[in-house]
C-alpha cells in the first residue's frame, strides 16, 4: 500500500509498505480524505516542538471500515467513519478522572505516533465515530476540527444568549463561531487581519466581522455589542496582541478561552487579570462526546463546511499541497488530501 512519509521538514517521500495486520481488537480503515491543519504546517516547517522525523502525518480524516477484528461486534466493513487520533495511557490522574485529552503521556497520531497518510490504517474501535449517511466523506474529514471547536465552546460553559468575541478567523476560529451560534449565542464577533478569511466567515453565517488592521477592538466591540460589551472570548491565533486585546476589552469577570498555539511566550498583564477577576482557561483537543456532538451539528446543518475547503490534492502531491498553502498564505483555509 502507499504511505506518505515526511522524512524531514518540507520533504515527503512516497513509499510502498505492507498492509497493517489487524489485531482481534482493532479495525482496519481505508483512508479516503485527510485534512491539513496548522499543526501539520508547523511540522512541515520543522517548528513543531513535539514531533521528530521521519513521521507519517494525518490526524483529521475520514475512511471506510475495511476489516474488523474478531472481538468487535458493533462495527462492520463498509461503514463510513472518522476517529480520534489520541493515544492515552488510561492510568494517569487526568485519564482516571475522564480528562484523557490531557493525558500525562498523550501521544497524537501524525505527530508523536504514525498518522493516517496511507491507504490502510489499523486503530482501536474505541476511537471510531460512525458517520451518518447524510454526511459525505469530505465532511467526515472535518469532524476533527469541528470537535476542537465543540470542546473549546464547552470550556465557556453555557454560551446561550451570551455575547462572544473570537480572535482569529482561520478554520478553528470560524468553527468556534459557528458552534457558539448553533448553541444560541446572542451575538458573535469574529476578528482577523485577513479580509479573505472574514469573507469566508460571513459566507458561513458569521455576520459580525472586524479587520484588526483598520479597526481597534474597542471600536469593534462598541459597534457590535454596544455599551454592554461581551463576556466570553476565544483566542484562536496564538499571538500576544490578540490575547492583550481580549484582556483589555472583555467585561469584568469575563472568560477567555485559549485555543491558539503560542509559538512565542506572551506577556500577560496579570494585574489587570486579577483586578477584573478575569478567567483564563486553556482548551486542548477534544473528547469522544465532542466528536459525536460535532457529527450531530453537521448533520443538522448547523455547521457550514464547504466554504472552508480551499483545494484538494491527491496523496502523491502531498508536498505540492504544502507549497500551495505557502503560496496562498491567508487565502488558504482547509486543504484536503484525497486517497
Amino acid at each position: 500500500m502507499r504511505q506518505a512519509v515526511m522524512t524531514g521538514p518540507g520533504k515527503i517521500e512516497m513509499r510502498q509498505v505492507p498492509t497493517p495486520e489487524t489485531k482481534s481488537n482493532e479495525v482496519l480503515l481505508r483512508i479516503k480524505h485527510i485534512g491539513i491543519c496548522g499543526s501539520d504546517i508547523h511540522v512541515n516547517h520543522g517548528l513543531h516542538p513535539f514531533t521528530s522525523y521521519p513521521v507519517v502525518q494525518g490526524h483529521e480524516f475520514s475512511g471506510i471500515i475495511e476489516q474488523v477484528g474478531s472481538e468487535i461486534n458493533e462495527l462492520y466493513p463498509g461503514m463510513n467513519v472518522t476517529g480520534r487520533p489520541q493515544i492515552v495511557c488510561g492510568e494517569c490522574r487526568p485519564c482516571k478522572r475522564g480528562d484523557y485529552n490531557i493525558c500525562d503521556v498523550l501521544r497524537v497520531e501524525g505527530f508523536q505516533a504514525p498518522g493516517v497518510a496511507q491507504d490502510l490504517f489499523a486503530t482501536s474501535p474505541q476511537k471510531i465515530v460512525a458517520l451518518p449517511d447524510s454526511l459525505s466523506l469530505e465532511e467526515g474529514a472535518l469532524v476533527e476540527p469541528v470537535s476542537v471547536a465543540v470542546h473549546a465552546s464547552q470550556k465557556a460553559g453555557d454560551v446561550k444568549e451570551k455575547r462572544i468575541a473570537i480572535f482569529g478567523a482561520g478554520p478553528i476560529g470560524n468553527l468556534i463561531g459557528q458552534v457558539c451560534q448553533s448553541l444560541g449565542a446572542e451575538k458573535v464577533l469574529i476578528r482577523d487581519v485577513s479580509d479573505f478569511r472574514l469573507n469566508i466567515a460571513r459566507s458561513c453565517g458569521l455576520e459580525n466581522t472586524s479587520n484588526a488592521t483598520n479597526e481597534s477592538m474597542s471600536d469593534a466591540q462598541l459597534r457590535v455589542f454596544g455599551n454592554d460589551g461581551y463576556s466570553v472570548a476565544f483566542e484562536a491565533v496564538g499571538i500576544e496582541s490578540t490575547l492583550a486585546d481580549g484582556i483589555h476589552t472583555i467585561e469584568k469577570g469575563g472568560t477567555l478561552i485559549i485555543v491558539g498555539v503560542f509559538g512565542e511566550k506572551p506577556k500577560i498583564d496579570m494585574a489587570l487579570v486579577g483586578d477584573r477577576e478575569l478567567n483564563l482557561i486553556g482548551s486542548l483537543m477534544y473528547k469522544h462526546p465532542d466528536f459525536e456532538e460535532a457529527v450531530r451539528l453537521i448533520e443538522l446543518g448547523k455547521i457550514v463546511l464547504a466554504p472552508l475547503i480551499t483545494k484538494h490534492f491527491p496523496l502523491e502531491q502531498y508536498e505540492d499541497a504544502y507549497s500551495f498553502i505557502e503560496e496562498q498564505g491567508d487565502k488558504s483555509l482547509k486543504v484536503i488530501i484525497d486517497l
